[in-house]
């Protein structure tokens, strides 16, 4: 079934039009100048939820990313899809600096040749890129309930590329979802409440302004 999931995202659900958004969805280092603006502009001109927010998610990615994800990364050591069979297609943006930049330009697409590979060991399981995400747009629609979960969108299309551009089997990126929504909701919780009930000592006149990081 996982194979056969494989084989439809990324071999018939496939257009022209879908390589290069896929492509870009899946690249982190294109989003990181449009990510350093944005988080600058929070702690430069947002209230306390922006900055809460930025400290928050900055926290709760890290310790997915390194702790979580990278750990059973080593553990597991699944081979990613094109490490494991020919012709899978691999949709990568092009060589460009900025990386950003890549996207006006057509993707790199290449079939694997998995045939003979000297290395097996992968780091298909867990997709950090689906953990990561899935755990900041959650993060978001806790602190901007109104219109955070719209976030959520971006996110699953970054989980989605990662099965279209032969990154990660469906099962690595289905489990991931759910990871990062469990282990990111545990955070959220142990995070307010150290600030319900430690922040005063430190922040007395701001957490008597905010007793709470998540409260409206």
């Amino acid at each position: 079934m996982d194979q056969k999931l494989l084989f439809l995202i990324n071999r018939e659900w496939t257009s022209p039009f879908l390589d290069p958004v896929m492509a870009l969805a899946s690249s982190f280092s294109a989003w990181i100048p449009p990510l350093i603006l944005v988080v600058g502009y929070l702690l430069w001109r947002g209230d306390f939820r922006a900055r809460a927010f930025v400290f928050t998610a900055a926290l709760i990615v890290t310790f997915n990313d390194s702790v979580i994800s990278n750990s059973i990364k080593h553990l597991v050591h699944r081979p990613r899809p094109f490490q494991e069979m020919d012709n899978v297609r691999q949709v990568r943006l092009a060589g460009t600096r900025p990386q950003l930049l890549a996207a006006l330009r057509p993707p790199k697409i290449k079939l694997s040749e998995a045939e003979g590979a000297p290395n097996r060991s992968g780091r298909s399981f867990p997709s950090s890129h689906t953990v990561n995400t899935i755990s900041l747009a959650l993060i978001t629609a806790c602190f901007y309930r109104r219109f955070g979960w719209i976030s959520f969108l971006p996110a699953l299309l970054v989980a989605y590329s990662r099965i279209y551009n032969g990154s990660h089997w469906p099962s690595d990126v289905i489990t991931s979802l759910f990871m990062g929504v469990g282990v990111t909701l545990v955070l959220l919780a142990l995070l307010d409440w150290l600030w319900r009930t430690q922040g005063g000592r430190l922040f007395r006149e701001l957490h008597a302004r905010h007793p709470s990081l998540l409260a409206p």
